[in-house]
């Protein structure tokens, strides 16, 4: 397959994982209005995403090393499926209205394992099949795709849980993995040729060690990295308590809730379309750094605002969707741009990793933060230390000056 034919091949992907991704969001904004109005309890929130991030966070460098060796294709497929077992698997912790948190906990974990499996592998295809000049607008597409899902997401997840049990609402999410294996049928993806030293223990350790340095020999995506841990550690704690902020703080129920998922998704579905269509000749590390600020003060004002302003709060939770989306589409093209193919599946995996990591041990905080700082005044805390990220970032100059040799090469 070449390149000119990327188009076609990404309509099938882009078709099923849209599908996935809106049955997920609908599913997981079931889940988080059942535990919010059913335990009401920041901890409870914090521990149900702990157990969806961590083991991605321990298993990330060492499943980067089989994306980079396998076939990246069936890996998403058997990704998929592993999660729709483990969905419908946690379906029966829901009985009678009331849940196992046990084995909720548990099956969030396997679905964790996952999808450390399919997220790096997607990302890591689209340099394999997409013309480089051409990776920000795919990047931009799938942010809008995901913030359809997350749109609509919230709405049929509200629905849904309002007619059905939420035992029989997981099923969403088992029809939309379903939909995503067989879309995936249909298409080739070149796989690399990829030399590695075996499958021994030893083996794994220095591919995956090969993939470390990958990323330490670019001092300034190395540092990129690092802010990008730095942001992930100061905001995680406070993202998830946004339904909390939504319901202490302006005094909304489901309905509110849903409304603020809803505006997220159009920001971000607003950023996606800017990026899709236009070519943009902003540096792409200006914008990640500028989009580190704006992502902080949304989230100043978002704590700082008087209770009565809660349509101000949903313009501004708008506002950061499409900083998210201009953030996570040129981070991804950055890294799609400076690693090798044959790397990317390894670097992609420990970004995730760099990025859980430190947002786990903030969440492990998150019951005390809510409980001694308040929700507020947290979110006050971490948009500015986020502002202050974006700040020490333009003033990097390894950072600032990624890409510039290849950009000016180009023009010449």
């Amino acid at each position: 397959m070449t390149k000119e034919k990327w188009f076609y091949t990404y309509i099938f992907i882009w078709v099923g994982q849209f599908v996935s991704l809106l049955t997920s969001a609908a599913v997981n904004f079931a889940v988080i209005i059942f535990l919010s109005l059913h335990h009401k309890s920041a901890e409870v929130l914090a521990y149900a995403g702990i157990a969806g991030l961590l083991p991605q966070a321990l298993a990330g460098p060492f499943v980067g090393v089989f994306i980079d060796r396998w076939d990246r294709r069936k890996i998403m497929i058997f990704a998929d499926a592993f999660i729709a077992v483990c969905t419908f698997l946690m379906s029966f912790a829901f009985l009678n209205g009331e849940v196992n948190l046990l084995w909720v906990y548990l099956l969030l974990i396997c679905r964790s394992l996952g999808q450390a499996f399919h997220s790096p592998a997607m990302q890591a295809i689209a340099p394999l099949i997409v013309p480089e000049d051409q990776l920000l607008r795919v990047s931009g597409i799938n942010q809008m795709l995901q913030s359809v899902s997350i749109i609509a997401g919230p709405a049929l997840g509200t629905l849904a849980i309002s007619y059905f049990p939420i035992g029989q609402v997981l099923y969403l999410d088992i029809l939309g993995a379903l939909i995503a294996i067989v879309s995936l049928m249909f298409i080739s993806i070149p796989r690399l040729k990829n030399e590695h030293s075996g499958s021994s223990i030893g083996a794994v350790l220095k591919d995956m060690r090969l993939g470390m340095q990958e990323i330490h020999r670019n001092r300034g995506l190395f540092l990129l990295f690092v802010y990008s841990m730095l942001s992930t550690f100061f905001v995680m704690p406070i993202a998830v308590l946004y339904p909390l902020l939504t319901i202490d703080h302006y005094g909304g129920g489901k309905w509110e809730m849903s409304i603020i998922e809803v505006v997220w998704g159009v920001g971000m579905l607003a950023g996606g379309g800017l990026l899709s269509a236009m070519k943009v000749r902003l540096s792409k590390v200006i914008i990640i750094n500028a989009m580190h600020v704006t992502l902080g003060l949304t989230f100043v004002f978002s704590g700082l605002m008087s209770a009565q302003l809660f349509w101000l709060y949903v313009l501004i939770t708008a506002l950061g969707g499409i900083g998210m989306t201009l953030f996570n589409a040129s981070f991804m093209t950055v890294i799609q741009e400076e690693i090798k193919p044959e790397f990317l599946g390894r670097v992609f995996s420990l970004y995730f990793s760099f990025a859980i990591i430190p947002s786990i041990i903030g969440l492990l905080f998150t019951g005390w933060i809510a409980d001694v700082i308040g929700v507020a005044n947290a979110f006050m805390g971490g948009g500015l230390a986020m502002c202050l990220v974006g700040l020490l970032s333009f003033l990097t100059p390894p950072v600032m000056n990624l890409g510039k040799r290849r950009n000016d090469t180009v023009e010449q």
